[in-house]
């Protein structure tokens, strides 16, 4: 996604405490890759959390250096030099074979973006190398394709590493629907997964489909386009971002509100910062504090917080009196705020980060046992 209202573009957490430990897929297209973010057989259990240190008995919190979020069944963990990925019962489930493996990705479509050195392949399930390392950049799969730098110019890659859409482009995305937002120059438009010019390079910003519209600029303003390049929502804002549960939020101005597909206001904009909306509720800045606002832009829960992630899964990540925790969507505390830091939950578990490592709790507070690596160095 370009980004040329980077001041004015707010990015979410989801990759706090992560440092280079995996490759943030959410970048902005103009920043490609550059910015990040032994088969273990004991049984592990559930206990309340409780401040420790690395994990190393039965009884004590299973603590990494850094983890990802967790995605198709597993979740990428550090601890010192060895990096794998765990199942969600805690046991190490892929054990990356190279060692000189620094930096990976959550796996997309069976396959992981995965780092040697300055050029990426692809790992397998079982940690071996699905595609060898070779690309000065590489993006996860989506769609059966993925977007990868060869040499100087981006094109896209099968499962198999073989080209699809030759190397031709100066910048890349992801596929959505089958479209895919590329730059040529100056100019960005969408191809088709052959290749094929589905929307002209002409705009001079523009962003993924999202619902069916993608954010596109046209000279100072930001409008949203349909998939055949149709002005859909006339340029007429100073930032726009990607629908979401069928509203975008939108800047006029310094402040934020939302627009539903047609482009009509269903919420003015007159919060400061404003998150998107996510299972019916959206985090907003009001008076200093962080509180929630459901569709017709009451409000929901009432700004208390320092911090206020989206909700997933039922469950948001709040931080009140400097600590994390989670609430539900009436405001109640399920899970009491107690860490250093948090993130969403997904697959049903959450990463949060406890004194200086990072670990993994369920819906109800219950923090994740046992050894991890065997042996843990």
């Amino acid at each position: 996604m370009a980004r040329s209202h980077g001041a004015w573009r707010w990015q979410r957490r989801s990759w706090a405490g992560l440092g280079l430990l995996a490759l943030a897929a959410c970048a902005p297209l103009s920043e490609g890759f550059d910015r990040p973010s032994q088969q273990a057989t004991t049984m592990l259990q559930f206990i309340n959390p409780q401040p420790v240190a690395l994990a190393s008995a039965m009884t004590s919190p299973l603590l990494f250096d850094t983890v990802s979020d967790f995605a198709e069944g597993v979740a990428l963990v550090r601890s010192k030099s060895r990096l794998g990925y765990i199942d969600r019962e805690g046991r190490l489930n892929i054990q990356i074979a190279d060692d000189n493996v620094t930096v990976a990705a959550d796996y997309a479509e069976g396959l992981a973006v995965a780092q040697v050195g300055a050029f990426f392949g692809y790992l397998d399930r079982q940690g071996e190398w699905a595609i060898p390392v070779q690309f000065r950049q590489a993006k996860s799969f989506s769609e059966g394709l993925a977007a990868v730098q060869g040499g100087t110019k981006y094109g896209y890659i099968n499962p198999q590493g073989d080209w699809v859409i030759e190397p031709q482009f100066d910048l890349a995305e992801r596929f959505v629907s089958g479209r895919a937002l590329v730059k040529l120059g100056d100019a960005y438009g969408y191809i088709d997964t052959d290749g094929r010019p589905a929307i002209p390079p002409t705009l001079k910003d523009a962003w993924s489909f999202s619902e069916s519209l993608a954010v596109a600029r046209l000279d100072r303003l930001y409008g949203y386009i349909d998939p055949n390049g149709t002005m859909a929502i006339a340029p007429s804002y100073d930032g726009a971002f990607s629908f979401s549960e069928g509203l975008a939020r939108v800047r006029q101005g310094r402040n934020f509100g939302f627009v539903d597909a047609t482009g009509a206001t269903v919420i003015e904009p007159r919060f400061p910062f404003a998150s998107d909306f996510a299972e019916g509720l959206a985090a907003v800045l009001i008076d200093s504090q962080w509180g929630y606002v459901d569709r017709t832009g009451e409000v929901a829960i009432a700004p208390q917080f320092a911090y206020a992630a989206d909700f997933s899964e039922g469950l948001a990540a709040v931080q009140q009196a400097g600590r994390y925790g989670y609430i539900n969507p009436e405001g109640d505390w399920v899970v009491e705020p107690q860490y250093s830091n948090a993130g969403p939950f997904s697959e049903g578990r959450a990463r949060v980060q406890v004194d200086n490592g990072w670990g993994f709790i369920d819906t109800e507070g219950n923090l994740l046992t046992g050894a991890g690596f065997q042996p843990v160095e």
